[in-house]
């Protein structure tokens, strides 16, 4: 404890959670790594805050070991796989946005829990145990999926859905205490929080002053590229 921040140190003799301190100052890194895959690479995804909070749930599943991301991931394609196998099968009802979405985020809620049945049956331990608040957050995104499916199709619905999970996995290997760079990151953010605290805003400031193509642009016109030069 000695070696973090003296804030932090308070904030911990006051009783504050460990997890709620780590929480709150990676979810910044979190969103601004997100800014950057956007703004920077042009991967699209759910928005900002959705694969921020995926990334997050991630992190907390597989805190332990880095090989149980793959129990986070499959958490992540049941959800979206039993999400778009219901948005069809109450196509035929005609039902109301909400309520058809209440009956999908229960189904897919006891899809979770019947695959983490499974798991303990067959001694998947690690995936049995997996925090429920995290499981939680990921079977929010059904929401979010199913009306991008409505608006702009299961194309597009499953690309940035892919999108979502890469940008999710890569906020995971940089802020995963069970990765070298995540183990660096989460300790300096600990040790020096407010060096973290006044970089972040400096990077989302430039980035919001950004002008430049994308790097997905460059591949994408790269025909055209050529030919100006």
């Amino acid at each position: 404890m000695n070696e973090y921040s003296p804030i932090i140190n308070t904030l911990l003799d006051q009783g504050v959670s460990g997890d709620t301190i780590i929480l709150l100052l990676l979810f910044p890194v979190v969103v601004t790594i997100v800014v950057i895959l956007r703004q920077f690479v042009g991967i699209k995804a759910f928005g900002i805050y959705t694969p921020s909070i995926i990334t997050l749930a991630f992190v907390f599943i597989a805190r332990e070991r880095w090989f149980d991301i793959k129990y986070a991931v499959t958490i992540y394609v049941i959800v979206l796989f039993v999400g778009m196998v219901m948005r069809y099968v109450l196509k035929r009802f005609r039902l109301l946005y909400l309520p058809r979405v209440a009956i999908n985020l229960s189904v897919v809620s006891f899809s979770v829990l019947v695959t983490l049945a499974v798991a303990g049956y067959f001694d998947r331990t690690g995936f049995a145990a997996a925090p429920i608040f995290p499981i939680l957050v990921i079977i929010t995104l059904v929401e979010k999926f199913v009306t991008v499916q409505i608006e702009k199709g299961n194309r597009t619905a499953i690309i940035l859905a892919i999108e979502t999970l890469f940008i999710a996995l890569i906020g995971y290997t940089v802020l995963s205490p069970t990765t070298p760079v995540g183990t660096y990151i989460t300790t300096f953010t600990l040790t020096h929080p407010f060096i973290v605290l006044l970089i972040i805003p400096l990077i989302n400031l430039f980035m919001g002053k950004w002008t430049g193509l994308r790097l997905s642009e460059y591949y994408r016109f790269r025909d055209v590229i050529k030919k100006i030069q």
